[in-house]
């Protein structure tokens, strides 16, 4: 119970700082994640995320964080109002691939004894990018629209899109004698994706026309208006998964249908969502420090390396390449390339691959590499977020 004593007591003290906070070159991020390390080092010591009930809690509670966070955040935006078919299109269908390319040929290459399947669900994992540790760019008014919007529709997709090339290595991973790479790819991708799509689409788009039906005949309070978008974003996720999609996509698809139905109240509609995702994702950040407080003392060169080149080269080259014979700035593309933070979207990918293989020899390497990248870089991001959007700007102008 102390665990859970910390925590609220840090959550108090967040909140009522949190204007302040925002002035400064930190984020409530950061502060979580150090203060699960240090209670991790005063009192809880080893934390197994491996085997259940502790592993299935913590995918749970993170799953549900990265839902509401896609939903919410979906929400925000306007359809139509993005370049998706110049921008963010070029972020997902050419930046995303070179992303995974490089992070597999850069963990061949830094971890010699992991197998080929081991490194590619580590590319894979830290491939997606989350927009919520760098919400001083996204939240920016000054930073251009198309820069904001795209980071923060670019992060809202890749963790979704991610999912097939996870699913593919990890059946490869269980090494299944009817495994047909291609086949097996493409069925799952039209899966996750197109169900996914469908369903946030159906979820977002019905369950938004019940609700304001509702809310105009006077049947439904502001409060449960905001209680039933919450369930909505739960609906298209749980569903998708279900029925064989991605349930990231269909949040994320599902916020922005939600968004297109009501208009000029979502921002009001989805304040509690945005509020609940923001407390489970800080509770995700505070169980990560503590998992991280006993991982800290085997950390290799090699871990620090590959999480180094993977917030750096591995994120910005692929940025810069699919931005080629855009009409975008060379700082505007060195600025998108850093802020592409690795975050919950990482953490959960990876819990999923833990969930769905069975203990495997390069397990150790993989939790290592993972929690640590996601550490570095909610120190880096959080640190550089602020003065770095100074910098763009004041060159900007």
């Amino acid at each position: 119970m102390i665990e859970l004593l910390f925590f609220i007591l840090m959550l108090f003290i967040v909140a009522i700082l949190s204007r302040r906070i925002d002035s400064i070159p930190l984020t409530p991020q950061m502060i979580f994640i150090f203060a699960g390390i240090v209670v991790g080092w005063l009192f809880t010591g080893y934390v197994d995320i491996i085997q259940p009930p502790t592993s299935t809690i913590i995918l749970l509670i993170a799953e549900i964080a990265l839902v509401l966070v896609l939903f919410s955040d979906a929400s925000q935006i306007r359809l139509g109002s993005i370049e998706l078919d110049s921008l963010t299109s070029r972020l997902l269908v050419i930046g995303l691939p070179l992303t995974i390319v490089l992070g597999i040929a850069t963990a061949i290459f830094i971890f010699t004894d992991l197998t080929f399947w081991e490194t590619a669900i580590i590319g894979v994992v830290l491939a997606p990018t989350d927009a919520a540790l760098g919400q001083v760019v996204v939240q920016n008014k000054r930073i251009p629209q198309l820069i904001r919007k795209s980071l923060e529709v670019e992060s809202g997709l890749n963790d979704g899109l991610c999912v097939p090339f996870l699913l593919v290595f990890v059946a490869i991973g269980l090494a299944e004698e009817s495994f047909s790479p291609v086949g097996y790819f493409l069925e799952v991708a039209i899966m996750q994706i197109g169900v996914g799509v469908l369903v946030g689409i159906a979820v977002g788009i019905v369950g938004s026309k019940i609700v304001i039906k509702s809310r105009d005949k006077g049947w439904i309070t502001p409060e449960y208006q905001r209680i039933a978008f919450l369930a909505l974003a739960l609906l298209s996720f749980v569903i998708a998964d279900q029925t064989g999609g991605s349930g990231f996509i269909a949040a994320f698809v599902g916020g922005l249908a939600t968004a297109y139905v009501t208009l000029d109240a979502r921002k009001v509609l989805m304040d509690f969502a945005e509020a609940e995702g923001q407390f489970l994702n800080l509770a995700v950040f505070f169980i990560l420090g503590i998992v991280i407080s006993d991982l800290i003392p085997q950390i290799t060169w090699h871990i620090i390396l590959y999480a180094i080149l993977s917030l750096t080269v591995i994120r910005i080259l692929p940025v810069t390449l699919s931005l080629i014979g855009s009409n975008i700035k060379w700082d505007s593309t060195l600025f998108m390339g850093w802020f592409g933070p690795r975050g919950l979207a990482s953490v959960v990918l990876a819990l999923i691959a833990l969930e769905r293989l069975s203990p495997f020899q390069g397990q150790e390497t993989f939790i290592l590499t993972v929690f640590i990248t996601v550490f570095f870089s909610v120190i880096a991001h959080g640190i550089t977020a602020l003065p770095f959007s100074k910098l763009y700007l004041r060159h900007e102008d």
